[in-house]
Parts: C-alpha cells; structure tokens; sequence
C-alpha cells in the first residue's frame, strides 16, 4: 500500500505556480520564447511565453516542452503571439533589416509609405518599430547613410560632385545645405583630410592626470583625458591628420584653465561652443548627454527611452565610447542598470573620481542653499 501511494506521488504534477516556467509568463520574458509553450484551457489556445494576452488563471494553464506537444492538446494557435512563427520580436527585427537594405540600395531615398508598403504594415506602426529597433527615423537612417557613401566617396579620391550623385543626391543644392553638418567641415576641405584646417590646443594638467583642449574656428573639437601629454597630442594627431595643429596662446590657454578648473569643481559649470562631429543618432546620444545635471547618473536604458529609441542600448553604449568630448559631454555620468559603473574611454578610476566629486560638490551646494534659506 505505501509503495503504491508513493508512485501515486510521484506522478503527481506539479502546480504550474510552482514551476519556475511560470514566472517567466507572468513577466511576459521574450527571451523565453521558442524554449517552451502553455496551452489555456479555457480559451482553448496554445501561446509563447511572451504572449500579451491577459494572464489566464494558471489553474487552466498547461506547460508544453516542445511546439509539437503543444499542437497535440488539440488546441489553436493564439492569433496574438502567433506561437507557430517567429516571434513578434523577430518579425519586426527582420522587418527593419529588410527596410535598411531598401534605403542602402535605392538610388533615391524611399519615402515613409514607401518602405510601409513593402513592410506590410501601416506608415505609423512601422515608423514606431524602425525608430524603436535602429534609435533613428526612417529618413535620419537614410541621411546617415547617405552621408557616410559622401565621406567614403570622397575618401575614396572621388570628385565632390561624383560623391555627391553617388550618394543619392539629386541636386548638389540640396546637398551642400547639409554637407558642414554630415562632414563637420566642407565637402573639398573633407576630401583633404582636414587640410588647411586650423586646430588650436593646449594642455593642462588635473588632479586626474593631463588634459588637452582643441578647437576648430567652430568650437572644442576634443577634449581628452590621460596621463601622458605627448600621447594626448598624437592621438588629437590621429583625429586631425591633414589639419595645422596650432599650439595655443596665452588667450586659448585661459580657455584651458577653465576646463581645468571644472574638473577639479564641477559645480562651476563649463559653458563653451563645441564642435561635435558624428552621426545623427550618436549626436542625439551626446545631446541627451549634456542634459543629465551634475551630480546625476542615468542607465544607458533611460538615455535610450529619452531619445526614443528603448532598445538601442548597445548603439547608447557604442555612442558614449566613440565621444570626443571628456567632460564636456559627460558620458561619465551615464552607468549600468544595476549601478556598476560599465566602461570609460578614459578610464574607470577617472569615471568614478568624476562621479564621486560631482555627487560630493552637489551635496555640498544643496547644504549651502538649506542654510541659505534658514538665514
């Protein structure tokens, strides 16, 4: 008898609360999707973990290891989370993919319906899922591109109008109202590698080791942090290959100061033109950048719901490392979702000096104003 009553238990399964299968359905875990299936009773439908119907109540509920167990119920696939296909997640993905390769090989830029249309979807739902996926509109994806077979063009040795017809551009007007935002510079200035490009620098020293300032006649072209000035020079060399590099006079040197002395007090605030050359999507990163307050930390998650973009948290990530401009614009300032500082192009320990002085030099603010106010 107790032999008996022991296999009866045995066999009895588990209650679906207590598989840790469940949980991953309740949190609706898109990564969980093609690892197992449920199936609903009630409503007599199989589903993907995913699925954003209304949670069923998990006494109804049964958990299916393969696709084909699920089909064996008897049940229909949910016209929802289509359990059968890719998931929703994918289709989009490849949907995007898709309308990349029609912008990169169109002669002309595709319009918004256009690509829509070839999508099979509607211009506004299509719209929100490209911007969600690549962090850029439709048509900022095509300007990008287009500048990037600009620069390769005239890399390339090609002409300015050949680059400019090779790139898409039906008009060499329309081009040369945008060409100083793509290239940072003009078109011929560009196809010269910077030359005859005036780059005034010099370098100050910090409690975090050397920094170098240089400007273009638009504004602070970079703004580099290290321990080695003459490193610091090369490197600005790298950026500038082609540009006169000019040693900065006792006027550029109080411009350096100034960066020197926020730095070592970030409460003064730093208020300088800058000169930031990239693309589209990494300037709104920097932009959304400058807006975090000293003394503030963001997640590369919340930059990404800032400029629209929720899923591009690699490319935010891939936007900081690529930034120029050392404090200025304070990817410092921007650290993982559980609160682990992540990379700096300059260095962790100088991320987090940076970091620790700023939430040091608000605190201190915050006192002033308190007592100020009890006065």
């Amino acid at each position: 008898m107790f032999i008996t009553l022991a296999k009866d238990l045995k066999s009895t399964p588990l209650p679906v609360t207590d598989d840790p299968r469940w949980a991953r359905i309740v949190a609706r875990d898109k990564s969980a999707d093609g690892q197992f299936w449920y199936s609903v009773a009630t409503t007599g439908v199989y589903c993907r973990p995913s699925c954003p119907s209304r949670r069923a109540n998990p006494v109804n509920v049964q958990l299916h290891d393969t696709l084909a167990r699920a089909k064996a119920t008897g049940f229909r696939a949910c016209r929802r989370c289509s359990p059968d296909g890719p998931s929703l997640e994918a289709g989009n993905a490849a949907m995007v993919a898709d309308a990349c390769r029609r912008i990169e090989q169109s002669e002309e830029e595709p319009s918004l319906a256009e690509l829509a249309d070839a999508a099979g979807r509607s211009a506004g739902y299509f719209h929100r899922v490209f911007k969600a996926i690549t962090g850029l509109t439709p048509k900022d994806y095509a300007a990008a591109h287009r500048a990037a077979r600009v620069r390769q063009g005239l890399e390339d040795g090609a002409s300015v109008t050949v680059a400019i017809y090779d790139a898409g551009f039906n008009s060499s007007g329309r081009f040369y109202e945008k060409s100083t935002g793509m290239l940072g510079m003009t078109p011929t200035r560009y196809r010269a590698g910077g030359a005859n490009e005036d780059i005034r620098f010099a370098v100050g020293e910090t409690s975090l080791g050397a920094i170098l300032v240089a400007s273009s006649r638009k504004g602070v072209a970079s703004m580099l942090l290290g321990d080695d000035p003459d490193t610091l020079v090369r490197d600005l060399q790298d950026r500038f290959p082609k540009a006169r590099l000019i040693g900065g006079d006792q006027d550029y040197e109080a411009l350096v100061a100034r960066v020197v002395g926020f730095v070592e007090a970030p409460q003064l605030g730093l208020d300088l033109p800058l000169d930031v050359r990239g693309t589209a999507f990494q300037q709104r990163v920097w932009q959304a950048l400058q807006d975090i307050p000293v003394g503030n930390t963001v997640s590369y998650a919340e930059i990404a719901e800032r400029i629209g973009a929720p899923k591009a948290t690699r490319a935010i990530a891939a936007a900081c490392a690529a930034n120029a401009h050392a404090v200025a614009i304070p990817c410092h300032r921007v650290i993982r979702k559980d609160g682990a500082l992540s990379g700096y192009a300059w260095g962790a320990e100088r991320k987090r000096a940076l970091l620790d002085r700023e939430a040091h030099g608000s605190a201190k603010a915050a006192d002033r104003a308190y007592w100020s106010s009890r006065a």
